[in-house]
């Protein structure tokens, strides 16, 4: 076999490789004579059927079987003795196949860049750090009961969060404008769902009130023709509710699976589920910080198939995420609006990458398990979660391909400069901004 590299301009690589002409004749010789013993042709026996006659009926199709069969191994076999590394599946080009002539083609590909990631010496880091306090722990109680409450209607003016019930008509230079008309429309005082003002203007309303609420829509309102307008909403009253939280009793209480002990085990209750939400953020932040410090210190070429890999899992992602089971073609989606997000990833997956085998990180069988109970402590079923994650391949590789993450983040702040950051438990869960992908640098 011999190969060459034809030409090599940026990442992509035209690999010639041509084969003797009897490696393939040979096989196809080969096959073709099993074939005589097996074949079944009319008017012959099985194992009868001449020669000649199995290369009239079949020597084309085993031809071209036994050609794929040499382009696979041969194409393996010359990538791996000039160390390329191949992005996706080779384009083959070129092909000669001609009975007693070499097989020739030319392969045609992309290959991962080579770099040398740098030093994390370089790097600073802000490590946030956090804890669950008491009063957490009752905004979350209060978040729960909020989420469970009802609305009674009651007998007397609207209070800051009541719901009222009302019909409205809003007109603009005393023509009702498209979708300003309601009818037992719902509105909880206090909740800013509505423009300036209407909200306030119902404060002290009572049933079958009809009250007229002069206002004016905001100069960045998402519709053209009402940004800045005067408007004014007619607004008939229906019903006045009052909200009611339910008690923190037993009854509340085994809602969320704590069957005793009462409001004590169930502030425990709350604390482990605030403190594992705590301890995800925490981790992921950190970790999108390394992220971000890698990519900013390790400037990288990208192929183009790796960036188009990225950009249509991102745009199946969105698809799942708001196409709500439509069947949607990703073609819809244009690529230009994943790009710098897009080049984002396939930077990290290189850099990443090369930091794992750099410096021989393996993920320990112990930390996978660690993440992966972690995971199905979140399931009525742990153990079902912990036997679906080690018999399935792929799911287990996910999580394998999280912990090398984790390493790489342990590998960095070891490091690094690393300043702490004590942050509130509400801002610690907060996820960060994401970094700005139009900026020149994910261009």
């Amino acid at each position: 076999m011999q190969v060459s590299i034809e030409s090599s301009e940026g990442l992509e690589r035209h690999l010639k490789i041509q084969l003797p002409a009897e490696s393939v004749d040979h096989k196809v010789a080969e096959r073709l004579e099993e074939a005589t013993k097996t074949v079944v042709l009319k008017g012959f026996r099985k194992g009868k059927v001449p020669l000649r006659v199995v290369k009239q009926q079949f020597g084309q199709r085993v031809r071209g079987e036994i050609v794929g069969e040499l382009i696979n191994t041969s194409l393996r076999e010359a990538i791996e003795s000039k160390s390329l590394r191949p992005v996706g599946q080779p384009r083959i080009e070129g092909l000669v196949d001609q009975k007693g002539a070499p097989l020739e083609y030319v392969a045609i590909f992309e290959v991962y860049p080579e770099i040398e990631p740098a030093g994390f010496s370089g790097i600073t880091l802000r490590r946030p750090l956090s804890d669950v306090a008491a009063t957490d722990i009752d905004t979350m109680i209060e978040t729960l009961r909020s989420r469970d409450s009802v609305y009674e209607t009651v007998d007397r003016a609207a209070q800051d969060g009541d719901q009222v019930t009302m019909d409205y008509v809003g007109t603009k230079e005393g023509v009702a404008f498209a979708g300003g008309t309601a009818t037992d429309q719902t509105l909880v005082l206090g909740s800013n769902s509505m423009i300036p003002g209407f909200e306030e203007g119902l404060l002290n309303v009572s049933q079958g009130d009809s009250v007229l609420l002069p206002l004016g829509f905001p100069d960045d309102y998402h519709a053209e023709e009402l940004k800045g307008a005067a408007v004014e909403f007619s607004v008939t009253v229906k019903a006045v509710a009052e909200k009611i939280e339910p008690p923190l009793d037993d009854e509340f209480f085994e809602r969320f699976g704590v069957s005793e002990g009462g409001l004590e085990k169930f502030r425990e209750e709350v604390e482990r589920n605030l403190q594992r939400e705590l301890n995800t953020a925490l981790r992921t932040k950190i970790k999108n910080r390394v992220m971000q410090q890698l990519f900013e210190h390790n400037p990288v070429e990208l192929p183009d198939q790796l960036i188009a890999n990225e950009t249509e899992q991102l745009k199946r992602q969105m698809i799942q995420q708001f196409g709500r089971g439509q069947d949607i073609d990703l073609s819809m989606l244009p690529d230009e609006m994943f790009r710098g997000k897009a080049q984002y990833r396939a930077a990290l997956s290189v850099i990443v990458t090369e930091v794992v085998q750099r410096r021989g990180l393996t993920p320990d069988a112990a930390a996978v398990k660690a993440r992966i109970d972690e995971i199905s402590s979140t399931y009525d079923e742990p153990q079902q979660v912990v036997d679906y994650y080690y018999a399935n391949q792929e799911m287990l590789a996910s999580v394998e391909a999280v912990v090398l993450e984790d390493l790489v983040v342990e590998a960095v702040l070891a490091e690094a400069v690393v300043e702490e950051e004590e942050l509130a438990y509400e801002d610690a869960v907060k996820p960060d901004p994401d970094p700005d992908f139009s900026s020149p640098e994910h261009n």
